[in-house]
């Protein structure tokens, strides 16, 4: 499944580059592009239009009736967004679009190969790819940044959702697809020699750097966090709350170009150079992170180690929980017997593309069975071992209060989040400059307050 999405993802990102970039061919070539609505100070093309168009029918979208006044619509509202979010002078620092445009390109060389794969694609050189890839991320964080400044507040109650079921009708309830809930327990392989290897790498690099050469530049070539690495190990202006403790208190107490000492943290070993500091709690910092590699024995006393907690458990002489307490290194779960709750949700239930990893060890197993140790990736990119267990399948059904709460919420909190926006459109719309060009007048729209 994840294969699956990366796909629909470069669907995605080759559409809207395609498309903008024949927006942009019609300017080039002086064909007529035109303006068909302006926004307080966003105008609104038809090329625009014509390019979301393009994007939903590369996703199966054909035929839906009303398909240009309801893309119309939509983007009118994002540009209200847009438009106000400058007036309340929301800022998208470089370093976030940076990031996202590099996430972007990411997504396409994996998908694609290599870059010159992208330009010949795309028939456009790389920077233009990152100038067209720049502009749509900007917009899209200033948007989301807009969003949730309106969603503020909003606060679901038990009550609510309850409410909210109430009103669905019979034959309009969800279907929850079949959903597992399981357990593990993780550890790491012995690491003395790994991280003695890497400390003294890091402290290689260190000196390097006292001697005269640039941080940004081992960062490039050496850090093992390739969405910074391509920035000279730049961090961005963030929050201080934004790192992990261990890391936050040293970077916290450096001067600026000063470089930090060996830091630990989940993700690995780092050294770290203070850029500049706004305020008491925005910094923006370089950082250089190798993390431990392991050796194939390393990797067989993991397993040796999973194996023997694998049999305990199987010959009673302990409890999956038990065995979770004493023996997990995963500490969001190995007080909770091992149960893992889905971070999308906080429920301990999973659809199968949410398990990752996971699922090509559950997909064999019935409730209460043990897996074979496997080799996974935590949430901080760390190799860790792994026996898992089925507490329990949950077979496709429609949703109730009873057993989908979590989803019935969220389903309420989405529909809350909606009211809201609307309200705050149908004020915006009054209070804003709108101009429709005469020829589209005649679009259905849902809200009528776009026509003045």
């Amino acid at each position: 499944m994840k294969l699956l999405r990366k796909t629909a993802t470069m669907m995605l990102l080759t559409a809207i580059l395609a498309t903008t970039s024949q927006a942009q061919e019609k300017k080039e070539n002086n064909i007529i592009d035109k303006v068909i609505a302006v926004i307080g100070n966003e105008a609104v093309l038809l090329s625009d239009i014509e390019m979301e168009i393009t994007q939903r029918r590369m996703y199966g979208i054909l035929s839906e009736e009303n398909l240009f006044c309801r893309v119309f619509e939509d983007m009118l509202q994002s540009k209200l967004l847009i438009a106000q979010a400058k007036i309340d002078s929301l800022v998208v620092t470089p370093s976030a679009v940076q990031a996202a445009v590099d996430e972007r390109i990411n997504q396409m060389i994996s998908q694609l190969g290599s870059e010159k794969a992208i330009e010949e694609q795309l028939k456009k050189p790389m920077s233009k790819v990152r100038e067209m890839l720049s502009e749509h991320a900007e917009n899209e964080n200033l948007i989301g940044q807009m969003r949730s400044h309106i969603m503020q507040g909003i606060e679901i109650t038990p009550s609510d959702a309850k409410r909210f079921y109430e009103t669905i009708p019979a034959d309009s309830v969800p279907i929850i697809p079949e959903q597992y809930s399981f357990q593990q327990i993780t550890i790491y392989p012995p690491t003395a020699d790994a991280n003695f290897e890497v400390k003294e790498r890091l402290l290689e690099l260190r000196e390097r750097i006292m001697k005269g050469e640039k941080f940004s530049t081992l960062a490039i070539l050496y850090s093992q966090d390739p969405e910074s690495a391509k920035r000279g190990g730049e961090l961005g202006i963030r929050s201080v709350t934004d790192y992990l403790v261990s890391f936050r208190n040293a970077a916290l107490s450096l001067k600026p170009a000063q470089v930090s000492h060996i830091v630990e943290t989940e993700s690995g070993f780092h050294i770290i150079q203070m850029i500049e500091k706004q305020g008491k709690d925005m910094i923006n910092v370089r950082h250089i992170l190798l993390k431990p590699v392991y050796s194939a024995s390393d990797q067989r006393l993991a397993f040796s180690r999973l194996d023997s907690i694998k049999n305990l458990i199987t010959s009673d002489s302990i409890t999956f929980e038990q065995a979770a307490m004493f023996f997990s290194r995963d500490e969001k779960t190995r007080m909770n017997g091992g149960l893992v709750a889905n971070p999308y949700t906080l429920s301990p239930r999973f659809d199968k593309d949410q398990l990752g990893s996971n699922y090509f060890a559950l997909r064999e197993l019935k409730v209460g069975q043990v897996s074979d140790p496997f080799k996974s990736i935590d949430e901080n990119g760390r190799e860790v071992y792994k026996i898992v267990k089925i507490k329990e399948i949950i077979p496709s059904h429609k949703a109730n209060l009873k057993d989908d709460f979590s989803d019935i919420k969220k389903m309420a909190e989405g529909q809350k989040q909606m009211e809201k926006l609307i309200k705050w459109l149908d004020k915006k719309q009054a209070e804003t400059y709108i101009k429709i060009d005469d020829d589209y007048k005649d679009c259905k729209f849902e809200s009528k307050n776009w026509i003045k």
